[in-house]
């Protein structure tokens, strides 16, 4: 399995950028993916996961009320709404999978891993 992220970019702060992350290869419509991010100098976090198309586990409270996962099994594609950015958004944002059910928070749990794409919000 393969993820490829876009969607990164400089926005102001209050502003909203969505990302995408596609798959490509063997995925299951029940595996679990999801995003971190890792800002300088910082280790990675957990901001979301999702199983399905409607099953959502709880974002990290940093980002919660202001982001949104999504996916869209048809696609293979998973999408990271951003709204009310604030500059300590800023980090590379990657995309995750692992087979499986749980929506598990911990970086170790996730084999795959995409690139990453920077989100930079400008005060």
């Amino acid at each position: 399995v393969q993820l490829q992220a876009s969607g990164g970019g400089l926005v102001q702060a209050g502003g909203s950028l969505r990302l995408s992350c596609a798959a490509s290869g063997r995925i299951f419509s029940t595996s679990v993916m999801g995003w971190f991010r890792q800002a300088p100098g910082k280790e990675r976090e957990f901001v979301a996961a999702v199983r399905n198309r409607w099953v959502t586990g709880p974002s990290a409270d940093s980002v919660k009320g202001r982001f949104t996962i999504s996916r869209d099994n048809a696609k293979d594609t998973i999408y990271l709404q951003m709204n009310s950015l604030k500059p300590e958004d800023t980090a590379i944002y990657y995309c995750v999978a692992r087979e499986g059910t749980y929506l598990h928070r911990s970086a170790e749990s996730y084999p795959t891993w995409g690139h990453g794409t920077l989100v930079t919000v400008s005060s």
